[in-house]
C-alpha cells in the first residue's frame, strides 16, 4: 500500500482554507471511496492511501481555530510562528510519515483523479524523484498558470520559465503540452516528491525562506541523479499571488537574492563565476528600469539582494560540498531567453530557437 500525505502550508490564510479546502479533501482522500474507479490505460492499479495535513506557520487570523472546529479529522501541525515556506515545510514534513509528499498551496483546486496518475507515473520511472501536474488558471481555465503551467525549466543564465509561460506571457492550453516529459523543476504550488529523496537532500534550504526554494530544490535532485517529470494527465487550478502581491520589493529582494545564491549553489564550476557575474550585471540594469519607472523601492530590494548574497557566499560554498557535477544537468536550455523573448520577440515556449535540445 502507497501512502501519499498532502500537505497544504497556511500562513494567515483562512479564507483560502474555506475556499478550497473541501475540494482537496473530496479528490485527494484516496481510502474512504471517493476516488475509487480510475485507472491508468493498459496498467494495473496501485493500491494508495492519502491524508491530507494542514501545517499552520503561526497564523494570525484564526486559521487553526478555524481547522479544529470544522475540520476536527484533519490532522493539525500548529507551528509557532511564520518560517516561510522553506521552514515551515521542512518542519512539517519531519512529522509527516508517508512514501509520497505532495506539496500543495492552500489556493489550489484540485480537479478529480489528481493524485493517481502522478503515483502511477513515478511508481512506473523509478528513477523519478519529482513530479507535477498540469497547472491551469483558477479564473481562466483554458489559460497555464504562471507558477507552474506545464513544467520549468532555466534558461543557461538562470532565468526560469515553463512550457506555457515566458516571463509574463501565459499561453492557452488547447492540448500543445499534453505529453508526458522531463522538465527542470516542478512547481512548489503542487510539487509531488518521493519523502527519500526529499529527506536524503535535506528538504528545502532555509535560508532561501520562499521563492525559487523549489527550483534549487530540483537542480539538487538533478545534480544527484534523479528525474523530474510533468504529468499532462493530473490537472489543478491555481490562483496565485496568494501569499505577496506581484509588486512587492520583499519579493523582489527574495527572488533576486535566490535566483543568485541557487546559481552559485548548483553551476558547474566551470561556468559559475562568468554566469554570476553577468547576472549581477542583468540585475543592476534591471534595477535602473525599476528606478526610471518609479520604482525606487524595487531598486533598493535588488541592492539588499545583492548585498545579502554577498554576505553568504561563504555559506553558499559550503554548501555545494562536492555534489556538483563538472558538466550540466538535463532539461537546462541553452539559448538566451532575454534576447529571444525581448528582441525577437519569442514569446511561447514552441517558438524558442533552440528547444529541440531540451
Amino acid at each position: 500500500m502507497i501512502k501519499v500525505a498532502v500537505v497544504i502550508l497556511n500562513w494567515n490564510g483562512r479564507a483560502m482554507l474555506e475556499r478550497f479546502l473541501p475540494s482537496v479533501l473530496r479528490h485527494s482522500l484516496l481510502d474512504q471511496g471517493n476516488e475509487k474507479g480510475w485507472q491508468e490505460p493498459h496498467e494495473t492499479p496501485l493500491e494508495m492511501t492519502s491524508e491530507v495535513v494542514v501545517a499552520d506557520n503561526g497564523s494570525t487570523d484564526g486559521s487553526q481555530q478555524f481547522m479544529r472546529e470544522n475540520y476536527p479529522d484533519v490532522r493539525l501541525i500548529p507551528l509557532d510562528r511564520n518560517y516561510g515556506f522553506t521552514t515551515g515545510y521542512n518542519r512539517a514534513l519531519a512529522q509527516v510519515e508517508a512514501d509520497y509528499y505532495v506539496l500543495l498551496n492552500s489556493d489550489v483546486e484540485p480537479s478529480p483523479h489528481w493524485i493517481q496518475p502522478v503515483i502511477n507515473m513515478m511508481e512506473r520511472e523509478e528513477n523519478v524523484a519529482v513530479a507535477q501536474p498540469k497547472m491551469l488558471m483558477y479564473d481562466q481555465r483554458d489559460t497555464f498558470e504562471y507558477a507552474g503551467a506545464a513544467g520549468g525549466y532555466i534558461d543557461s543564465y538562470g532565468y526560469p520559465f515553463c512550457r506555457g509561460r515566458i516571463f509574463d506571457t501565459m499561453e492557452r492550453d488547447h492540448g500543445q503540452y499534453d505529453d508526458e516529459c522531463d522538465i527542470f523543476w516542478a512547481s512548489g504550488a503542487a510539487l509531488f516528491v518521493r519523502s527519500k529523496v526529499w529527506k536524503d537532500l535535506g528538504g528545502l534550504d532555509d535560508d532561501f525562506f520562499a521563492h525559487m526554494e523549489e527550483i534549487d530544490f530540483c537542480w539538487r535532485v538533478h545534480n544527484a541523479g534523479w528525474r523530474v517529470r510533468y504529468c499532462p494527465r493530473s490537472v489543478i487550478y491555481h490562483v496565485g499571488g496568494g501569499t505577496l502581491p506581484k509588486s512587492n520589493p520583499f519579493k523582489t529582494e527574495l527572488n533576486f537574492r535566490n535566483n543568485l545564491s541557487m546559481l552559485y549553489k548548483n553551476l558547474p564550476s566551470s561556468r559559475r563565476n562568468r554566469v554570476i557575474a553577468l547576472r549581477m550585471l542583468l540585475d543592476a540594469v534591471a534595477a535602473i528600469k525599476f528606478l526610471c519607472g518609479g520604482h525606487a523601492d524595487e531598486l533598493r530590494a535588488v541592492w539588499r539582494a545583492h548585498a545579502e548574497f554577498r554576505r553568504r557566499r561563504t555559506a553558499l560554498t559550503e554548501k555545494r560540498g562536492n555534489t556538483v557535477p563538472p558538466v550540466e544537468v538535463p532539461c537546462v536550455y541553452r539559448g538566451k531567453l532575454l534576447v529571444e523573448y525581448y528582441l525577437l520577440r519569442r514569446k511561447t515556449f514552441l517558438q524558442l530557437a533552440h528547444i529541440t535540445s531540451l
